[in-house]
């Protein structure tokens, strides 16, 4: 016998379609992502024809990073920085708000303020993994390198080994500290202090990084409200104040700097990566007595403001020159950062000023020159037409000339602060435009990748428009929510509030599935849709996320955390509505084994949960579930965990040996559903303990779509609508401060990129998987009461989809391409783009397609 058709064209079309996929992003992220290019080597002071370069008034630099240190916790009232407002007070002190770009992230914000420059926003990708070593700044120029560059002293650094990778070989001396394997609050910032009194009577070193992440950590867990906030404060002001002492009476530090800062800010619920006030507003102090001589008074503490911009605002970047001409060495090469006008005062001479100033905007203006004559050459010079200037940057060029010809025909003693406010101003100009140009975009390659995109999505279409079973007027709902969702990826506000168009959509369609499925609708069918679109609405107002309101009121933060009784009875509710589930997929074992097996399962998953919360969340863990806590002491959190993944992996093995041998219909679905309910134990194992709760609503409206009897269109969206939907239920957003990484370590001892890659995802996306599992039971009992084939239910169910995907795929793109000069494109569509990738490449091809096709197929064997 001959087989006809093995690879049928919808067969083959929707292959290539999903191959096609991860090929268009690469191309589109290559063209969208570059790495930016930079001016190699280290600067040198030129010949300038105002002397030699000022003297520096400091010969030491200790430079203290407060990881989170948003302004209001240093400068308002209530702040645990008592004494560091008597500084500013006393005008020892003087206090900026100092400005971070987006994405507010640890990694591209120590490149700014070490660089002066603008990182890629490729940094922020980066910046997740531990092992990364190709972000290094060994080969930039940095304050660091020109200190080192000195030759005065050794280089130290204790605290996040984020400065190690992107400084390898360049401390003396370092000590660092995993900043995000290290979930605790004090550990992690005491193996910092405890090197400071050492380092301090050390007279052998010319710059100390510290860098603190105690107060970052309590910003993710508690929020910036949080009960651990105030006396992190207390603590971190505490070193503020033995560092200042010991520069008041040890002589080796008198001409010492103490600079702390933060790295961002955080937001209300305590997150950071995006481009809110209180993520861009970090506090900036620069401590010293020699301060005094030229700080001018200021009110302490200062009075709230909604947008954290207290004092004199500067940019990140504006540390870079102001070092420079404080500690004595050539701005870097690559420094987009203006001089601080606050500290002119230290050179009572115009003319060094005014040298100051010059040398600061010179060097701009050769990344401007470089820039904008297609050359990295700092030698290569062209001229300028400055009655017709070609572009921007010609244009900064002509009028720094025209400033330049205004000083050098005037006697130096006449540079006056007319002079200085114009030039500051031009470097301010100078630093918003070049840093705006942060990404030279491949447009060819964006081409490709949205050309590439389109292919894809035709295919899919094909695929869909060639299986027997679809039928246009049931694609109506699918087409609708692909473009509505298509054109909101135009609209800032709309992709930044994302969660609302699923919520809504979600609702809607779970309304119109009760009124067309029943057209005579019986009391159990009405109860049960009512109970479905309650659950629904439930899940809603459960997190609040999104950008606009993150961190205001919702069910959690109102009733569910402000009462932990209430938490632990739904939780428990949860565990036991998992185990009841297991319990009947297990009956065909004797219920003494399936008794224990399941008990015993279940009591590890809950055992390391508690222990898990009281590590993460202590004011949680009240009553009963302290005394559980206690009781069950003893084992690390990793082997808790690692006992329960051995634990499902060694249940799973009953289930699909039931799959894998001859039975009956009844015993197939009920491994089937036991496999799933194994899922949901590992699925509630990778999330917070305030969402657990969850999963009850997530099982009330299967429950709904089960008694349905949905065809295939109608299952695959959806599975598609939930899928989005229970995302964001559960905390997600389009933001990068958005990932939670709290459960990306469960049972792992040690940082390991896969393992922490594969956690962190399955953590973030549980809800979605649970519903791919779940859309899996409903295929199987359409596939069952249709009659249709094995291969066709599931191709349909993909093609479905896939159209959505791609289709939606090319519109972020166009999105992204279209809105690249957008004031907003860094800080939304950007990360946009990047879930994207994750929702294509992790939640389609892995998920919806390798494993749903998995469970899809042990469902037929």
């Amino acid at each position: 016998m001959h087989r006809h058709h093995v690879f049928p064209p919808p067969t083959v079309l929707l292959v290539v379609s999903n191959l096609l996929i991860p090929v268009a992003i690469l191309l589109f992220a290559i063209g969208f992502f570059p790495y930016k290019p930079f001016l190699p080597g280290l600067a040198e002071y030129q010949p300038f024809e105002y002397g030699p370069p000022p003297d520096a008034p400091f010969d030491r630099l200790i430079f203290m990073v407060i990881d989170a240190l948003r302004s209001d916790f240093v400068f308002t009232n209530g702040s645990g920085f008592e004494f560091t407002q008597g500084l500013i007070s006393d005008g020892v002190a003087i206090p900026f708000t100092a400005h971070a770009t987006s994405p507010t992230i640890t990694m591209p914000r120590i490149k700014a303020i070490t660089t002066g420059s603008t990182p890629s926003f490729l940094d922020a990708i980066l910046s997740f993994d531990e092992a990364d070593t190709s972000s290094t700044l060994a080969a930039q120029d940095t304050w660091l390198a020109q200190m080192k560059a000195k030759k005065t002293g050794k280089l130290v650094m204790y605290g996040d080994d984020t400065w190690l990778k992107l400084f390898p070989g360049l401390f003396d001396r370092a000590d660092g500290t995993s900043s995000f394997f290290v979930s605790d609050f004090t550990e992690v910032d005491n193996n910092v202090t405890r090197h400071v009194p050492d380092e301090l009577r050390n007279d052998d070193w010319n710059t100390m990084v510290l860098h603190y992440l105690g107060l970052d950590h309590i910003g993710h867990k508690t929020g910036p409200r949080g009960p651990n906030m105030i006396p992190k404060q207390r603590e971190m002001d505490d070193v503020v104040r033995m560092i200042y002492e010991a520069m008041q009476t040890q002589l080796h530090l008198q001409s010492t700097l103490l600079v702390f800062c933060g790295d961002h800010g955080m937001n209300d619920a305590g997150n950071h990566g995006a481009s809110s006030p209180g993520e861009t507003s970090s506090a900036l102090v620069f401590v010293s007595p020699k301060l005094q001589s030229i700080s001018k008074p200021v009110k302490v503490p200062a009075d709230v403001v909604e947008d954290f911009q207290y004092y004199k605002v500067v940019e990140q970047s504006d540390l870079a020159p102001t070092f420079a001409a404080l500690l004595g060495f050539p701005v870097p090469k690559n420094s987009l950062g203006s001089f601080m006008l606050d500290f002119l005062p230290f050179w009572p001479e115009k003319h060094d000023k005014l040298q100051i100033l010059v040398r600061n905007a010179r060097q701009i203006l050769e990344i401007i020159t470089a820039t904008y004559s297609g050359s990295l050459s700092t030698g290569r010079q062209y001229s300028l037409d400055c009655t017709r200037p070609s572009s921007v940057g010609e244009e900064l060029a002509c009028e720094w000339q025209s400033l330049s010809r205004s000083a050098e025909k005037a006697p130096v003693a006449d540079a006056d602060d007319e002079w200085i406010r114009n030039a500051s101003t031009w470097l301010s100009t100078a630093q918003t435009l070049m840093s705006s140009m942060a990404s030279n975009y491949d447009m060819s390659m964006l081409a490709y990748g949205g050309l590439t995109t389109a292919v894809a999505s035709i295919m899919a279409v094909f695929a869909v428009a060639t299986s027997t079973s679809a039928k246009a007027p049931s694609l109506t709902p699918l087409v609708l929510i692909t473009v509505l969702y298509g054109v909101m990826m135009f609209a800032s506000s709309y992709v930044e509030e994302e969660q609302h168009f699923w919520y809504w959509i979600t609702s809607a369609w779970l309304l119109y599935l009760a009124v067309r499925s029943n057209p005579r609708v019986s009391r159990k069918s009405l109860a049960m849709g009512l109970f479905a679109l309650s659950a629904m609405r439930v899940s809603r107002g459960w997190n609040q996320t999104g950008q606009k309101f993150a961190g205001e009121p919702d069910i959690v933060t109102s009733f569910v955390a402000a009462s932990p009784p209430l938490l632990w009875c739904l939780v428990t509710a949860t565990y036991a509505m998992v185990s009841l589930e297991l319990f009947d997929g297990l009956e065909d074992i004797p219920i003494v084994i399936s008794g224990s097996i399941v008990a015993g399962l279940v009591m590890s998953a809950m055992s390391f949960k508690l222990a898990f919360t009281n590590e993460d969340a202590p004011e949680l863990v009240v009553g009963l579930a302290r005394t559980l806590v206690n009781i069950f002491d003893g084992p690390s959190l990793v082997n808790r965990a690692r006992a329960v993944f051995l634990g499902l992996g060694l249940t799973l093995i009953y289930p699909l040996y039931s799959l894998s041998v001859p039975g009956n219909k009844v015993s197939k679905e009920r491994a089937m559903r036991t496999v799933h309910h194994l899922y949901t134990l590992f699925a509630l194992t990778q999330s917070r303990v305030t969402s657990i709760p969850l999963f009850l609503l997530f099982q009330a409206i299967h429950l709904y779509l089960n008694h349905l009897h949905l065809g295939v269109v109608e299952i695959t969206i959806s599975s598609l609508l939930l899928q989005f939907s229970s995302f964001f239920a559960m905390g997600g957003s389009n933001a990068i401060s958005g990932v939670d990484l709290s459960n990306a370590y469960n049972g792992v001892s040690g940082f390991n990129i896969i393992a922490v890659g594969v956690l962190t995802f399955l953590s973030n996306w549980a809800a979605p998987v649970w519903w791919t599992s779940a859309s899996n039971l409903l295929l199987l009992q359409s596939r069952q009461s249709t009659g249709h084939s094995q291969n066709c239910v599931f191709r349909q169910h993909i093609a479905i989809l896939t159209v959505f995907v791609t289709v939606t795929l090319g519109f972020v793109m166009v999105a992204c391409t279209a809105l690249r000069t957008h004031l907003f494109i860094w800080t939304v569509f950007s990360p946009k783009y990047l879930y994207s990738m994750a929702w294509n490449l992790g939640q389609h091809l892995v998920i919806n397609v390798a494993f749903g096709g998995l469970l899809y197929w042990l469902g037929c064997i």
